[in-house]
């Protein structure tokens, strides 16, 4: 029997996926530019992601990098992600918006999540609560939206840091809304989140640094002032990393 704390992965190849599946998650949170924060995955991701995957799968959708707030087009660019999620088989879509206020955006969310209900995705409202000016009021909207669950820090760095807002949500939300605590959990202090917060489902990464496999490397290329990483340095979802926080739930694998 499986127990009540649930593993998301958040992954941005499709090898993260398999490693978080290998590994014990429950699910996975597709996305791509993960070092921005996430936005919106290839559908050739998505569609070898669920033709790969027996665990379930939630699509970020994410326009661009950067704040929350959206004009109608890409609202409409979002709405029409939603689609091409259901037709792919997808479980769930996860989506956010924010007006200049730090406000939720209660139509721009609205619109996304009736268009996610009328074709059967569950959706999750990200972060973007995370930056609103009001978090308790925000949750309230969000669980009036029809939401499943928020992804949350508590409006701090690391989920950990906000420990007790989350617990604040959690008690807040009351069977509601799921309330899934994010940002830099990880096999040591995943344990104590959930004691202290009483959730059912947490978020990670849970990435390792790889390192290319490119014999040659341009200097010149590796110098260019845009480059904030190390191009030849790539992050993935740890299979070890993902094992040891299911092992330290004693949630029973998949």
């Amino acid at each position: 029997m499986e127990n009540q704390v649930k593993v998301e992965v958040c992954c941005d190849t499709l090898q993260s996926a398999l490693n978080a599946q290998q590994a014990g998650a429950h699910r996975v949170e597709l996305c791509s530019a993960y070092n921005l924060g996430g936005i919106t995955p290839s559908y050739g991701l998505i569609e070898q992601a669920r033709r790969r995957l027996k665990i379930d799968i939630n699509v970020l959708l994410r326009p661009r990098e950067g704040d929350f707030l959206y004009e109608p087009e890409e609202v409409a660019v979002m709405i029409s992600d939603i689609q091409a999620c259901a037709r792919m088989g997808v479980n769930g879509v996860v989506i956010g918006a924010l007006d200049p206020f730090g406000n939720i955006d209660m139509d721009s969310s609205r619109a996304m999540v009736a268009v996610a209900k009328h074709l059967g995705l569950s959706v999750t409202f990200h972060r973007a609560i995370d930056r609103s000016n009001d978090i308790m009021n925000a949750l309230e909207n969000i669980i009036s939206l029809g939401a499943d669950r928020v992804l949350t820090s508590g409006g701090y760095s690391s989920a950990l840091e906000g420990v007790d807002v989350i617990a604040q949500m959690n008690r807040l939300a009351s069977g509601r809304i799921i309330v899934m605590p994010g940002s830099k959990v990880n096999f040591e202090n995943v344990k104590e989140l959930v004691d202290r917060t009483g959730v059912h489902e947490v978020h990670l990464s849970a990435r390792e640094e790889i390192l290319s496999s490119m014999i040659y490397k341009a200097e010149a290329f590796s110098s260019i002032s845009h480059y904030t990483i190390d191009p030849y340095m790539r992050g993935e979802s740890s299979v070890n990393k993902i094992k040891s926080t299911v092992e330290a739930l004693n949630v029973t694998k998949i």
